[in-house]
């Protein structure tokens, strides 16, 4: 990965994943002077080292969005609050069934799932998902007409999903597992159905369908959340080829590294 960094008076959104996946997830996004996480599911020095990587410093964020309670989504947001300063918002339903042990929070500021929140001129809009989380949320971040999707642990291809992906100009999109490889894979039968029922993940199918349905405003989409034990990056590339075609953007989130710097201008 090639260290660059996006000048600070440019129009537009710049964003990265410092990772995603089962193994921990957080995305980090910049418009105009707002610097935000989404999700605390890996280690403050984890963090830490990856934002320096695109020379961005992890105590100068201005908030932490957390989309759900599940440990890979939420469990470093205590760190990131003590040992950073860094505001935390989540649900009120979110923090009550927070099982992982976060540990004090003295900055804990609660949110409505479909509530907008302003961050001086970035609104990002929180999205209610059925995924089998307290009170799951996806986000749209929105600054100056520019519209990016953060919108992992889905359950299903649902009615404000299909209706919201085409108007975002960028995505971060769930494309959890292969049907085969899930179906033949380690995992027991009712873990399999859980993953692929209505509160589960998305497949690489329905991930390319949906973004095939949506692509005309669409410049790029980030497949995320790719599962270890079923599916792999290039298989998960090599599906959604068949639906989208050679020229399309498209870009894997990693389970273990910072991805490069991504644009929405």
């Amino acid at each position: 990965m090639g260290r660059w960094v996006c000048p600070r008076d440019r129009a537009g959104v710049i964003t990265f994943s410092l990772q995603s996946g089962s193994n921990g997830n957080s995305i980090y996004v910049e418009a105009g002077d707002v610097r935000l996480l989404f999700d605390a599911g890996i280690s403050g020095k984890a963090a830490e080292g990856r934002m320096r990587v695109h020379r961005r410093d992890l105590g100068d964020v201005d908030a932490v969005l957390i989309s759900h309670d599940h440990v890979d989504h939420i469990r470093g947001a205590g760190v990131f609050q003590r040992k950073y300063g860094l505001p935390i918002y989540m649900t009120q339903a979110t923090h009550r069934a927070t099982n992982c042990g976060l540990g004090p929070l003295s900055d804990v500021r609660y949110f409505k799932a479909g509530q907008r929140l302003w961050f001086s001129g970035v609104v990002v809009h929180t999205i209610p998902t059925p995924h089998d989380a307290a009170d799951g949320v996806a986000f749209i971040v929105e600054h100056e007409g520019k519209r990016l999707g953060i919108m992992t642990d889905l359950g299903h291809p649902f009615p404000d999903l299909v209706r919201l992906l085409p108007g975002l100009d960028a995505c971060y999109l769930e494309s959890n597992y292969d049907p085969e490889m899930l179906r033949t894979g380690p995992y027991p039968l009712q873990l399999q159905e859980r993953i692929r029922g209505l509160h589960g993940h998305l497949s690489n199918h329905e991930a390319a369908e949906l973004i095939q349905a949506a692509r005309g405003r669409l410049r790029w989409v980030a497949i995320a959340h790719l599962s270890e034990h079923n599916n792999k990056p290039q298989l998960a590339l090599e599906t959604h080829r068949q639906y989208l075609g050679k020229s399309f953007p498209l870009h894997v989130a990693s389970r273990h590294e910072v991805s490069p710097i991504l644009e929405v201008l």
